[in-house]
């Protein structure tokens, strides 16, 4: 199994970090895949269903996953249904640290093909995945920051 963690420190309520993680615009930005299934605008809650498409590596890729833990505004948990890993589940983490929020994400997968899955995960698969998790971040934090963005995610009376 392979664990990928990163953290970053949002200037911005943890309430609204949150919500703004929980977008399924602003996660389609991220993840640079869009929602073709189950739910597919707004923001998911306990038990959404989200079926994403794009392409990866010069192939088509699906990915459905689950909203297993929904713990607002502290953490919530997304774990794979179907796709191209054997096991992926995705932990994020919200806590309140001298009027900022830290936003820790813990990424957990296995590849199929055994010894050469592996393989294609050490060397290909954790550095693509670390590079778009930071990219998440920040994002995340420069649309919690900033009102006009995170105006554009949040309907004005949910986020602070």
């Amino acid at each position: 199994m392979f664990t990928i963690s990163d953290s970053i420190f949002i200037n911005a309520p943890i309430e609204r970090c949150f919500l703004l993680a929980t977008n399924i615009e602003l996660a389609s930005r991220t993840y640079g895949m869009r929602p073709i299934e189950g739910k597919l605008s707004g923001l998911f809650v306990a038990d959404d269903r989200l079926v994403w498409a794009g392409w990866k590596f010069g192939f088509p890729q699906v990915h459905e996953s689950y909203v297993t833990q929904y713990e607002p505004p502290s953490f919530f948990q997304d774990t794979m249904g179907r796709g191209r890993f054997k096991r992926y589940q995705h932990d994020h983490y919200f806590y309140e640290m001298n009027d900022h929020t830290v936003l820790n994400d813990k990424i957990r997968f296995t590849m199929p093909l055994g010894f050469v899955g592996r393989l294609v995960a050490q060397f290909v698969v954790v550095p693509y995945l670390s590079k778009r998790l930071r990219r998440r971040l920040a994002l995340l934090k420069s649309v919690a920051e900033n009102r006009k963005e995170w105006q554009k995610y949040l309907p004005e009376q949910q986020a602070r």
